[in-house]
């Protein structure tokens, strides 16, 4: 017995001891004072060291995208380190190529600021803002995808293109102990200034999807920031437009297709939208506007899920086995797709063996 008590308190007095050791370790060695952050050679900010570059850039109010929010898992987050950044970890290596890597290139999410840290990022990015918006409405399109409408502060405009996105800040509820930003496509045209259309899918587990669906109500604060993006409509081209999303990779082409409405814009356009069954089908009477009111514009929807008993008579299968039976010649085209990568990977490589040239070819994973 007195064996046992012995070896009990040992045990309490070792545990103590390293529990200890690990606070003073993370108060002294994790401790990295204050450092400076340089950006392009001409702006300073004393920062507190020890952090992420992504949330130290954050928190001077400069939004880098990242639409996994700090995770690691999306490759978004990149910028060019030139001093302090130490070397580069193995979580980023998957999503840097080895010119990315020689030039410096890194994942501000990952990189942590240690010391004295210089930096160079795109100066589009210092326009960015951040917007406290109030939600008008939130509506139902599918069981599993929902439209909201974010409202800006009276006298404050949001200028985007057609097909860029913005970042949703999902705050702290129950069930999550942290604050993210999560990157959704702007489904409105760019015309309305005062006002963003948001189309979000629930993933299960998702922070952002569940403070959505969930959560949020009409009349609740939301915080955005943005605008992002390189997907965009093209003005300088002619081309027929070949556009292809799944699901809620719709909210991008949904803009594009109002600013070509709104702008009497004269281009023949084929979308091309992959869904399961017909319940996941939405925004029909919008698409079926498009096709009266654009100039030469029709909206194939396809299912690769369908069943008899759903009397589908439209096309059937994946999007990309439609395009496959649909484009015959690949002379003056351009495509605009929206969805998961497996989707975008497999369509792009269809779309370059039918002979559309990879400069023709814009896309947004998610």
């Amino acid at each position: 017995m007195e064996t046992i008590f012995i070896t009990t308190i040992t045990v309490t007095a070792f545990t103590g001891l390293l529990a200890f050791l690990l606070t003073l370790a993370d108060r002294t060695i994790g401790d990295y004072g204050q450092v400076k952050l340089t950006i392009n050679e001409n702006r300073e900010y004393i920062v507190d060291g020890g952090n992420s570059l992504l949330s130290t850039l954050i928190e001077q109010k400069i939004f880098i995208p990242s639409a996994c929010g700090g995770k690691g898992t999306c490759g978004y987050c990149k910028v060019k380190v030139l001093e302090g950044g130490g070397p580069v970890l193995s979580t980023e290596l998957p999503w840097l190529t080895e010119e990315e890597v020689e030039n410096n290139i890194r994942l501000s999410c990952q990189c942590k600021i240690k010391e004295n840290i210089k930096i160079e990022i795109p100066e589009e990015l210092f326009n960015v803002r951040e917007y406290e918006t109030t939600v008008e409405f939130i509506e139902d399109l599918t069981p599993t995808i929902k439209r909201l409408r974010l409202r800006l502060k009276e006298g404050e405009e949001i200028n985007f293109k057609p097909g860029q996105y913005i970042q949703l800040k999902a705050p702290i509820y129950e069930g999550n102990d942290e604050e993210v930003y999560r990157a959704y496509s702007i489904a409105s045209p760019p015309s309305e200034k005062n006002y963003i259309d948001l189309i979000i899918g629930y993933v299960p587990g998702g922070i952002a999807t569940t403070y959505v669906h969930k959560y949020l109500k009409a009349g609740d604060t939301v915080h955005i920031n943005g605008p992002y993006g390189n997907f965009y409509y093209q003005d300088n081209y002619k081309n027929e437009m070949i556009l292809v999303a799944v699901g809620t990779g719709m909210a991008p082409i949904l803009s594009i297709l109002y600013y070509m409405k709104e702008n009497n814009i004269k281009r023949k356009a084929r979308f091309y939208f992959g869904a399961r069954t017909p319940e996941d089908l939405f925004l029909l009477d919008v698409m079926e506007d498009f096709e009266k009111t654009l100039y030469d514009f029709k909206f194939v929807p396809t299912l690769s899920r369908v069943l008899d008993e759903h009397n589908w008579t439209g096309e059937r299968g994946r999007v990309n086995v439609v395009l496959d039976r649909h484009i015959k010649s690949p002379e003056d085209k351009e495509a605009y797709l929206c969805g998961s990568p497996g989707m975008i990977d497999t369509v792009v490589g269809l779309l370059k063996e039918k002979g559309i040239l990879e400069e023709y070819i814009y896309y947004d994973k998610f």
